[in-house]
């Protein structure tokens, strides 16, 4: 993350003005910060605080993105949830009948 084009840390002071760039795993995006609030308040509400000016992606871009949820493995293949972990360990004599 940085603030104004420099590396920011933890003590940063943010201002109204300030603009700055994170890097997430959907890519990065620039945020100008319009307000402050003085206590944690509802997303929606914080939504209020900020401009995103993050321009948009190319197509080639929003192509790639594409391709690579398609060929991304699935989170819930091969691990199983809460009831096949049970059935799991009842089958190994780890837990009795229920």
């Amino acid at each position: 993350m940085d603030v104004n084009g420099e590396r920011s840390r933890a003590h940063r002071r943010i201002r109204a003005g300030d603009r700055i760039g994170v890097t997430a795993p959907g890519g990065r995006r620039e945020l100008v910060v319009r307000g402050l609030a003085e206590r944690s308040i509802p997303r929606r509400d914080a939504r209020a605080l900020y401009e995103d000016v993050t321009p948009p992606p190319s197509a080639e871009q929003v192509e790639v993105r594409r391709i690579d949820r398609m060929l991304a493995p699935r989170r819930d293949e091969g691990r199983p949830d809460k009831r096949e972990r049970r059935e799991r360990r009842r089958q190994k004599g780890w837990e009795g009948p229920k």
